[in-house]
């Protein structure tokens, strides 16, 4: 009886629920049927079922082509860098924020610094392009009035990734300093004071007091950005990079979107996508565990 007053409680919760749930099985999992393009010769005018299976052969081609340890690798560099300074930047600018006295300044800094989040990467790129044009970019003028050389931030296979990362982290960064900040909020004040009257430094004070303050959602940020080890942003490389930077700006869904789309070569793309996807659940599982344990972070 009482299940039954419970679920007609909350039925209309169910019923809200419905069409995100319908949203998700179309476009999330319908799709998947696709996986079974990995394992076959795909022809587009015989469709899924009609296409030739082929095993693992796709597989094999895969780790023989000759770039794939390298696009690997460039993807766990750039993803791995872009969570170190995706955890850096946010917490340092969220303390020193937080020690900002001018409400108005306060807000008015977090706003500048979190509207980039709300731009796509198309029109970041063209803006990017423009200021880090060797010729006529402001950066690189900025650069030769210091009597310094220019650098060609979006051509020079060596300067490319860091300039990936330090992009990234300028378009995301206001985002994960709001996160930092609503955390420090929960920090009891009457700590600070009584650092005061033991005649604690404000270094100290950020030490011992701040910072183990919010370590529980560093933590688990730290933990579970690191399910998007393979995820290096194809959004912000596809719009920025070019034939000149693949050596370290090409990653695994340039290549995937290269072979697939670009070569036709749909079998091979598939098998490299679902290799990824594999692997990345299993860094989101194992990820999830970490922030269980590190932060008593529970799904269920």
């Amino acid at each position: 009886m009482l299940k039954n007053k419970k679920l007609r409680r909350e039925l209309p919760l169910y019923a809200m629920l419905a069409p995100a749930v319908v949203v998700v099985l179309v476009y999330a999992y319908g799709p998947m049927i696709g996986i079974v393009i990995a394992f076959q010769r795909f022809l587009p005018g015989k469709g899924l079922f009609g296409s030739p299976w082929i095993g693992l052969d796709n597989f094999r081609f895969m780790f023989q082509m000759p770039t794939i340890w390298q696009v690997v690798g460039n993807t766990i560099l750039i993803a791995g860098m872009k969570i170190i300074a995706g955890i850096f930047v946010p917490v340092t600018v969220a303390l020193m924020l937080n020690d900002v006295s001018s409400r108005p300044f306060k807000r008015s800094v977090q706003t500048i610094i979190y509207l980039p989040h709300f731009l796509s990467w198309v029109i970041l790129s063209g803006i990017l392009i423009d200021i880090l044009s060797p010729s006529e970019g402001i950066v690189n003028q900025l650069l030769e009035l210091l009597g310094l050389e220019t650098i060609f931030f979006l051509g020079d296979d060596r300067v490319f990734p860091f300039t990936l990362v330090v992009t990234d982290v300028w378009k995301s960064f206001g985002f994960g300093t709001i996160v930092y900040l609503a955390a420090l909020t929960g920090i009891d004040p009457a700590l600070y004071e009584a650092a005061l009257v033991d005649g604690a430094s404000r270094w100290q004070q950020t030490r011992h007091i701040t910072l183990p303050g919010i370590s529980s959602t560093i933590i688990l940020l730290t933990t579970l950005s690191l399910g998007n080890i393979l995820n290096a942003g194809f959004d912000q490389v596809f719009n920025l990079y070019s034939p000149v930077v693949y050596r370290t700006g090409d990653i695994i869904d340039t290549l995937v979107y290269r072979t697939g789309l670009v070569n036709n070569q749909y079998g091979v793309a598939t098998a490299v996508g679902l290799l990824k996807s594999l692997v990345a659940l299993l860094l989101i599982g194992t990820s999830y565990k970490l922030a269980q344990k590190a932060a008593n972070y529970t799904i269920f």
